[in-house]
C-alpha cells in the first residue's frame, strides 16, 4: 500500500519554481494547516497538467452531468502570485501524473505519481507486455472547479515568467544571448 499525501481540499494548492530563468525548478506544492507537501516536477509537466485540467473543465462544462457551476475562467478571490511556502523540501520527483472528475462531489482529482527508471519504456519494449511498478508514495489532490482554474491561470503565469523566446527559431534566450539556428550561428540577443 502506497503512502498516500492527500489534500482533500488542499487550502492552498499552486505551482511555482526555485532559481533564475533557465535554472529553475519547478514544484506542485499543497498546504493544509502546517502540513506542506512540495514535489518537484518538469516545466514540460507543468504545461501539460495545465492544459489538460482547462480542457476538463471546459469538457465538464459542456456536459449536462454537472449540477454545481464550473467557472469558464479563474474566479478573482481565488487568485494567487505569493511565492511558494517555505521549506521547500522535496517529498520526490513527478513521474506518471493522472486527472480526473468526480462527478459524485464535483472535484478535479490530481494524482502525482513518482518517477522511477523502471517505469520508462525503450523503443524495443514496446511490444512486451510490461507491469509497471506498484509506486511507493502518490499525491493526491481534490480541488473544486474555481481552483482548478485559478491552478491553471497561475501554472501559465509561472510558465510565462521564464526566459523569452527568440522570434526566430523559438529556443529560449539567455541574458548573454544564444546561438540561433536560424541565424546561421550568429548569436541574437533579446530584443
Amino acid at each position: 500500500m502506497p503512502l498516500i499525501h492527500g489534500f482533500d481540499p488542499p487550502e492552498r494548492f499552486v505551482t511555482g519554481t526555485v532559481g533564475p530563468p533557465g535554472q529553475r525548478t519547478f514544484f506542485l506544492q499543497a498546504r493544509s494547516g502546517h502540513r506542506i507537501i512540495s514535489v518537484s516536477l518538469e516545466k514540460q509537466q507543468v504545461a501539460a497538467l495545465s492544459e489538460r485540467i482547462d480542457q476538463l473543465l471546459d469538457e465538464v462544462m459542456a456536459s449536462d452531468s454537472t449540477q454545481g457551476v464550473v467557472p469558464a475562467v479563474a474566479p478573482l478571490g481565488l487568485d494567487d502570485s505569493d511565492p511558494l511556502e517555505q521549506p521547500i523540501e522535496e517529498e520526490f520527483r513527478a513521474g506518471t501524473m493522472t486527472l480526473s472528475w468526480d462527478p459524485g462531489d464535483e472535484r478535479v482529482v490530481i494524482e502525482v505519481f513518482p518517477y522511477t527508471e523502471a517505469a520508462v519504456v525503450s523503443p524495443e519494449q514496446l511490444d512486451e507486455d510490461l507491469t509497471e511498478p506498484e509506486p511507493d508514495e502518490v499525491f493526491l489532490v481534490r480541488i473544486d472547479a474555481g481552483s482548478a482554474r485559478a491552478f491553471v491561470k497561475r501554472a501559465e503565469q509561472v510558465l510565462e515568467a521564464g526566459r523569452p523566446s527568440c522570434p526566430f527559431c523559438g529556443n529560449p534566450i539567455d541574458p548573454e544571448g544564444h546561438l540561433c539556428v536560424r541565424a546561421n550561428g550568429f548569436r541574437r540577443r533579446d530584443p
